[in-house]
């Protein structure tokens, strides 16, 4: 069992950046893969970035090329996303996922994950 714990929403003005964090548990097979999909009410799931074991990899949705970061820090099982110029469509709570499986692209939209994070909430205002 793997537990996610993510952190670092809030209410943010459109045109900031902002950092998420997610720390995993363990480091384990399911970890391989560490990944964000966000999620707004009435919609699916929208995959945001994924990183591979050791940052090896990453993948980022097309609408987040170019607008964020994805990275990780092995030692403490961290992972992290910077958003640069948010917009009020980034609103939605951003989930920590992990995976033992990478894919490659186009990374599938309703992917598999092992585990998953409760979730924290980001409000980009106008």
């Amino acid at each position: 069992q793997v537990v996610l714990v993510e952190s670092g929403g809030g209410l943010i003005q459109a045109g900031n950046s902002l950092r998420l964090s997610c720390v995993a548990s363990a480091d384990t097979t399911e970890t391989y893969t560490m990944a964000w999909v966000r999620q707004t009410p009435g919609k699916d799931q929208e995959f945001v970035a994924a990183i591979a074991y050791g940052g090896r990899s990453t993948n980022y949705a097309d609408s987040m090329q170019g607008r964020c970061t994805i990275s990780r820090d092995m030692a403490t099982n961290t992972m992290y996303l910077q958003i640069h110029k948010l917009k009020p469509e980034d609103t939605a709570v951003y989930y920590c996922v992990s995976t033992s499986h990478w894919y490659f692209d186009p990374w599938p939209a309703n992917f598999r994950f092992d585990y998953r994070g409760q979730g924290t909430q980001v409000t980009v205002t106008a």
